[in-house]
């Protein structure tokens, strides 16, 4: 059996520096009669390295943003700190349960696409992932015995919403991870804008997840590299997305958390329908939209749903997409066409048939 336990070959913000925090000189530019300063930080949250380049004319607050992505982990999404509200949820054995105004907001969102991707995104479905432990300590091949018994406690119609309070199905529970991160930008996004000093702001968080805000102060477009599905090293890019103004980016890959095992390759993202590692023909999906949860639960569907379905999907919620495949083709929505600039000769653009 050949490992490749949580191996990131994902996104890296081409604007990100590395390293302990610096100052960049601004660029000549000012507002509010004090020049603009930039600060950069890697730091560790959501179990994940964080990048984060912050355009002010105050402090520099990146520690700050890092916390807010810790707090949403602690006290919202964990499903194994005690004190985080899933984790309450999943406690309650079925019982109805009231939740924040906060949460319930983002459970009714995920909810939406979960019904609008017909299950292909479902946040039920953590005892399968955990069965599985694709990229943990105990990755394996589960038996089908075992992975029937964990579907028959998913799926996303075993919960209901009524204002702030939620029911499920006894042995169901909530697994919030698909969307977290895109979560996370949404809170950081709600904090920067409270900041009058912040002008524009760009955060990376593993690579999976990007946030920018604001435009930076030469007016360029942020840009954001998109490595190879099959690259041999980190370094080899397919091509790089513009990201302007505010705006969110999340991918889903085979690539990220995988093993191999007689020839085949055992990926993360998981398929609720069959119990096993999606198989729509596709390698990895880009996302960009208007809001983190969206785009980090939309890449996860689309990856499960493949080129056609996928893209459908993201017409409803004016989503851009691209989609890479197993054979070196990539295939463009309209407005991810420009945006997109290929750099690897060996794949192909193509158009999405519908």
């Amino acid at each position: 059996m050949k490992f490749h336990a949580l191996k990131k070959k994902a996104f890296l913000a081409a604007a990100v520096f590395t390293g302990t925090t610096m100052v960049i000189p601004s660029m000549c530019l000012a507002a509010s009669d004090k020049d603009i300063q930039t600060y950069t930080d890697t730091d560790f949250a959501m179990d994940t390295v964080v990048s984060e380049t912050l355009y002010t004319t105050g402090d520099d607050i990146n520690s700050k943003l890092t916390s807010v992505l810790t707090d949403v982990e602690t006290n919202l999404l964990s499903w194994t700190n005690e004190d985080s509200q899933i984790c309450k949820v999943n406690a309650s054995d079925g019982k109805d349960m009231e939740i924040s105004g906060e949460l319930s907001g983002y459970l009714e969102r995920i909810l939406k696409i979960a019904r609008d991707s017909d299950g292909a995104f479902d946040p039920t479905i953590g005892k399968l992932i955990r069965l599985w432990d694709i990229g943990g300590e105990d990755q394996r091949i589960p038996g089908e015995d075992e992975i029937r018994k964990v579907l028959k406690d998913s799926g996303y119609e075993k919960v209901s919403l009524a204002g702030n309070n939620i029911s499920m199905d006894e042995g169901c529970s909530l697994d919030l991870g698909a969307a977290g991160k895109g979560i996370g930008c949404d809170s950081v996004l709600e904090y920067v804008e409270t900041q009058k000093d912040v002008t524009a702001a760009l955060m990376n968080l593993g690579g999976s997840s990007v946030m920018t805000y604001g435009s930076k102060p030469d007016g360029s477009s942020w840009n954001v590299a998109v490595t190879d599905p099959r690259a041999e090293n980190d370094e080899e890019y397919l091509g790089v997305v513009a990201l302007n103004g505010t705006e969110f980016l999340s991918t889903s890959g085979d690539y990220e958390k995988y093993f191999i095992e007689d020839g085949v390759r055992y990926h993360h993202i998981m398929d609720p329908s069959t119990g096993y590692p999606a198989k729509s023909g596709v390698t990895g999906v880009t996302v960009v939209c208007d809001t983190g949860l969206e785009a980090d639960a939309l890449s996860t569907a689309c990856f499960v749903l493949g080129v056609e379905k996928g893209s459908e999907l993201l017409k409803k919620y004016n989503a851009d997409g691209l989609f890479v495949d197993e054979d070196h083709h990539v295939y463009l929505t309209d407005g991810m066409k420009e945006r997109f600039s290929l750099l690897q000769d060996s794949y192909s653009v193509e158009d999405i048939t519908q």
